[in-house]
């Protein structure tokens, strides 16, 4: 499993707005070879921003990789700019690989 995660400091009046452009967009993710599960969390207020993460699932570094490269990753990310106004600064990536996974 391969996880990359980004964390947004999305100013706190944009924060209903960044909800939806989420929830809107079409994310072109569901065809994409080793993709398994993608999710937008939030996370605690701060006095200049609310904290989001959006969680994307992978079966393997390649996977990932080879979306990164993808014509669906263009068309996914293709109005990024128009809303950066939404953040106090650009997305934070992490990436983890799996080292112990457990599931119910």
């Amino acid at each position: 499993m391969y996880l990359t995660m980004n964390r947004f400091k999305v100013v706190k009046a944009e924060a209903a707005a960044f909800e939806e452009l989420w929830k809107t967009r079409d994310s072109h993710l569901g065809d994409v070879p080793g993709f398994v599960s993608f999710a937008l969390m939030k996370g605690p207020e701060a006095e200049d921003h609310v904290l989001y993460a959006s969680h994307t699932i992978w079966a393997d570094e390649a996977s990932f990789t080879a979306w990164t490269k993808s014509e669906a990753f263009r068309a996914a990310h293709g109005g990024a700019k128009s809303s950066g106004h939404m953040y106090l600064a650009p997305p934070d990536l992490e990436i983890f690989e799996a080292v112990q996974v457990l599931t119910a």
